[in-house]
């Protein structure tokens, strides 16, 4: 047999196993799932991001015909979730639920052991989680511009309560004072609740909260709302007015909640996660439930959901360098 014969029949050979592999693949990406789905949050039971992974995660599996089973792993703010979701292998058979912080951090703990950017493959964003800046009702200042002048006035004499350091909600006070040249003073707790509990009991005047914890008392009027941080009103509660249109125009600070796979997860199943989910988050019932708890569904494509992921990184850099937040201030 000449040489150029051998090597057409290699070639032939190659092109046929090439051909097989590949309709192998799409086999058994088209027979995904086959198996349970794990979906790993890094927050305990109980609160707004765990509510949400189970919502999705119960219809879901009614959509996938296959468990898709919801994993706490708590610890270090959620990274050790996302550093579990960023190490996994990237067959699509474990997903996890990421929040705002993942970008924040990004900046604040340099020593991640994983990157936001490029460590995931986001599918889609699930809900965002207005912020409210919001006072005890004794507290003399009643909107946003009446707040500047006081403190203005008294400066470095006003304090506000936020769930911790180097939170999103604490980065509402930062970009406040920056944004306002005031100087209120920054008070870190421990979670939403002993913020609420502290502003409620008159402990300190003023505190940055999500709305989810703090509806019930504000519509009960036992909490007073300066301003929510949502670009727009929000459709949780939308009687209630924004700190952009209250005086500072364009002001915004986002959280969210999302789901992500692994890097390099295959687009097919990213694209077939993306579909049920969002039409999880369209279903009446689903949104109904959702905005109830305080979290307004907020679906998206994977791509858009790449760019928030990639954009808020490249902003809270910058806003944390320029308001010098750190992680204990």
């Amino acid at each position: 047999m000449t040489l150029a014969k051998l090597a057409l029949g290699f070639a032939f050979r190659s092109l046929i196993l090439g051909t097989a592999i590949a309709a192998g693949f799409a086999q058994a990406q088209s027979g995904y799932p086959a198996r349970p789905v794990r979906m790993l949050v890094g927050f305990p039971p109980g609160g707004g991001t765990d509510l949400t992974a189970r919502i999705v995660a119960t219809n879901l599996a009614e959509r996938l015909g296959q468990p898709v089973v919801v994993e706490n792993r708590v610890g270090a703010g959620g990274n050790i979730a996302m550093d579990a979701i960023a190490k996994a292998a990237p067959d699509g058979y474990t997903i996890g639920v990421a929040g705002s912080l993942i970008t924040i951090n990004a900046t604040l703990q340099p020593n991640l052991p994983f990157d936001p950017v490029k460590d995931f493959a986001p599918i889609t964003k699930l809900v965002s989680n207005p912020l409210v800046l919001f006072s005890n009702p004794a507290f003399e200042a009643k909107d946003l511009r009446q707040l500047i002048a006081l403190a203005k006035a008294k400066p470095g004499a006003i304090s506000y309560g936020s769930p911790g350091a180097g939170t999103a909600m604490h980065l509402v006070g930062a970009l406040l004072n920056q944004s306002a040249g005031m100087n209120l003073v920054h008070v870190a707790y421990k979670g939403n609740g002993p913020v609420v509990n502290d502003v409620l009991g008159g402990q300190v005047p003023l505190g940055v909260a999500d709305v989810a914890s703090t509806l019930s008392f504000i519509k009960s009027g036992r909490l007073h709302v300066i301003g929510v941080a949502t670009p727009q009103r929000t459709r949780v509660a939308p009687e209630l007015p924004t700190l952009a249109e209250s005086g500072l125009p364009g002001f915004q600070v986002q959280s969210w909640t999302g789901v992500v796979a692994p890097a390099r997860t295959p687009p097919e199943i990213i694209t077939r996660l993306n579909a049920n989910i969002r039409a999880i988050l369209e279903n009446a019932e689903v949104r109904d439930k959702l905005l109830a708890a305080g979290l307004e569904p907020a679906p998206n494509t994977p791509e858009e959901f790449a760019e928030v992921i990639r954009t808020e990184t490249q902003r809270w850099a910058k806003a944390i360098r320029e308001t010098g937040v750190k992680p204990d201030s």
